[in-house]
């Protein structure tokens, strides 16, 4: 009875540990962005993740493998706009086109990625392109069409988006 029990405390809490998903975005002209996102293991059934599902969330740009600027969910100000709509089935961040929405992406850019404080830095993906918010202006640049998928993995990525082998 007590090694049942034990198991099923093990199983719990395996169960309740949060999921990671790691990502990287290559823009224009050599902006790239990093970042990693974590969700409640419950929520993964949904069909649909937005920011309410999200327990972290933080993003870094980078222009030509240096840093230009860092966002992450949990200092944002109460006024950031941040909305996140991914699709933990496939594995991708859903575009507007496949939302019906003008903007399906939006952390701490608003559609016209120049919200993002001075300092400051955000991303967008909206209905003309994905592309950065740089203290406060739209970095017009690091655009890339709005369709164009990018990587998401279950294990670290560069700023170059390549995946960090796990090591042992």
């Amino acid at each position: 009875m007590i090694a049942r029990l034990a198991a099923a405390a093990a199983l719990i809490g395996t169960q309740a540990q949060a999921v990671d998903f790691y990502f990287c975005w290559e823009g224009a002209n050599g902006y790239t962005m990093t970042g990693q996102m974590t969700v409640n293991p419950a929520a993964l059934s949904q069909p649909l993740l937005t920011e309410a599902d999200v327990t972290q969330f933080r993003i870094a740009g980078y222009l030509d493998g240096l840093l230009i600027g860092k966002w992450d969910m949990q200092t944002r100000d109460a006024d950031a706009t941040w909305q996140l709509h991914f699709d933990p089935l496939r594995g991708a961040f859903l575009t507007p086109d496949e939302l019906g929405l003008g903007v399906s992406q939006a952390w701490n850019a608003n559609g016209d990625a120049d919200d993002c404080g001075n300092p400051g830095f955000g991303f967008n993906l909206g209905n003309y392109a994905q592309d950065f918010c740089l203290n406060g202006v739209w970095i017009e640049q690091s655009g890339m069409p709005p369709e164009t998928p990018f990587l998401v993995s279950p294990t670290p990525v560069s700023p170059i988006c390549e995946i960090y082998a796990p090591t042992s």
